[in-house]
């Protein structure tokens, strides 16, 4: 009986290791489940925030949009007092100005032709009073 015994007694730590070890790594595989679920949870969460967030910019978008439209400009303006600028006036590089300036408000503003650019412009100035002299001289 004693061989029996101390056969028996030789194998209880080993036992007890191998149920220790097991019982340890069932647990360890309920803490990782219960981690994978919980990181899917809240990446799920941050998904449909991430969502949220995308329409809410596509709608500032499209408010910006029709905020910054000409039409939607021009009333802006107007509502603040604002009044339509006169005809540009160009400067030439040797100090030459080309166009007549309008004041700003004027009607005809409306109904002018599009200014040329000043590269385009050619000859002398249409008025010879608005010409800077050349400080060099």
């Amino acid at each position: 009986m004693s061989a029996g015994r101390g056969g028996t007694a030789r194998r209880t730590p080993f036992v007890l290791l191998v149920v220790v070890l097991l019982g340890s790594g069932l647990i360890s595989l309920l803490v990782l489940n219960s981690a994978l679920n919980q990181g899917s949870f809240e990446l799920e969460r941050l998904e449909r925030r991430t969502t949220e967030l995308e329409d809410e910019r596509q709608a500032l978008q499209q408010e910006v949009d029709r905020l910054s439209a000409p039409d939607a400009l021009e009333r802006r303006a107007r509502e603040l007092g604002m009044v339509p600028g006169g005809s540009p006036v160009f400067l030439g590089p040797d100090g030459t100005v080309r166009g007549v300036p309008d004041p700003a408000g004027s009607s005809s503003v409306l109904r002018a032709p599009a200014p040329r650019p000043p590269w385009a412009t050619t000859g002398t100035p249409q008025d010879p009073s608005a010409t800077r002299p050349d400080p060099g001289r």
